[in-house]
Parts: C-alpha cells; sequence; structure tokens
C-alpha cells in the first residue's frame, strides 16, 4: 500500500529494518510499522493510505 501511495503521489520511499539497530529496536518495536515524512514520524501500528496520500501532496 505504502508503495502504490507514493507511486500515485510521484514520491519514493525507503525501507529501514531495525533487525539489529539496537536504538530503533528499543524506540520502535512496539511500533511497527512507523511511517515517516520528512523525517517526522506520521503513523504507525496501521497505515491509512488516505492520511498518507494527503501527507505527501501537502508537502
Amino acid at each position: 500500500m505504502i508503495e502504490a501511495v507514493c507511486a500515485e503521489v510521484g514520491e519514493s520511499y525507503e525501507e529501514v529494518s531495525i533487525v539489529g539497530d539496537a536504538d530503533l529496536e528499543q524506540r520502535f518495536a512496539n511500533e511497527i510499522p512507523v511511517t515517516f515524512v520528512d523525517g517526522r514520524q506520521h503513523d504507525f501500528w496501521r497505515v491509512s493510505p488516505v492520511r498518507l496520500r494527503a501527507a505527501l501532496r501537502g508537502r
């Protein structure tokens, strides 16, 4: 879904694994998946395509 929304609005995305990174594991283990837009946490647990689309278009 993230890939489809990004393609629709012409944005790229990067998937990052928290496995093996103690800091990321500690910060985000209970919030997977976590999405960030422009370096700020946007959503976690459930990613809403409507909210993600709006955030990416509002940049």
